[in-house]
């Protein structure tokens, strides 16, 4: 009990930092935010969010039957799982209605996956080129869980496709350990691409 209690801590935490990071994003874009104040229930449902994304049984994902597929997040459509077994990775895209925003989750790392722990290791800076930043940094193993796999692609063509259906939704990411990771290069690589994007439609 002690260490889900702990488990949830840490997830809310980074739940806030990304949503301070999603707040600026959505400057950067001129665009409505969905929210970009502290809101425990927000919070609270980007954790179960966060959790969900660890079910390994595609099947219940995609109806949101899954044991952690109740609750906050009841209702919650899947547009696209993501699932990157050569690289041992996870994700998800959809949209809430309640939330009037699309909801992106990532999994962090598995314990039993070496390739996981190699990318956890794998710190060495890497120089990131990225718009009115000069000498930005980031951990080399993060960014090629994010930018050099399957997630990217998926996740940016699944956000596109809801967005040209449904432009008044939002945009929420989330994900715990180095989901969060992937899930803060997201909310930096969708500031970009969907800016890019929204200009052309």
């Amino acid at each position: 009990m002690e260490y889900n209690r702990e488990w949830q801590v840490k997830l809310g935490a980074i739940v806030l930092f990304l949503s301070f990071l999603a707040c600026a994003a959505s400057d950067g874009l001129g665009q409505k935010t969905v929210a970009c104040e502290y809101n425990r229930t927000r919070a609270l449902v980007l954790v179960e969010y966060a959790s969900a994304v660890y079910i390994i049984d595609d099947a219940s994902l995609l109806s949101w039957t899954c044991s952690r597929c109740k609750g906050l997040t009841k209702g919650f459509k899947i547009h696209t799982l993501i699932v990157d077994v050569q690289h041992c990775l996870q994700a998800f895209v959809g949209v809430a209605e309640n939330m009037k925003a699309i909801i992106i989750a990532f999994r962090g790392t598995q314990d039993t996956s070496m390739q996981n722990w190699a990318e956890d290791l794998y710190f060495r800076e890497l120089d990131l080129d990225y718009p009115g930043v000069i000498d930005a940094m980031v951990h080399r193993g993060f960014y090629a869980a994010y930018h050099n796999t399957t997630l990217r692609e998926r996740v940016v063509g699944a956000v596109q496709d809801i967005l040209q259906a449904r432009s008044d939704l939002g945009v929420m990411i989330t994900g715990h350990s180095m989901g969060g990771a992937m899930a803060t290069f997201c909310a930096l690589d969708l500031s970009v691409s969907l800016l890019k994007f929204m200009r052309g439609h």
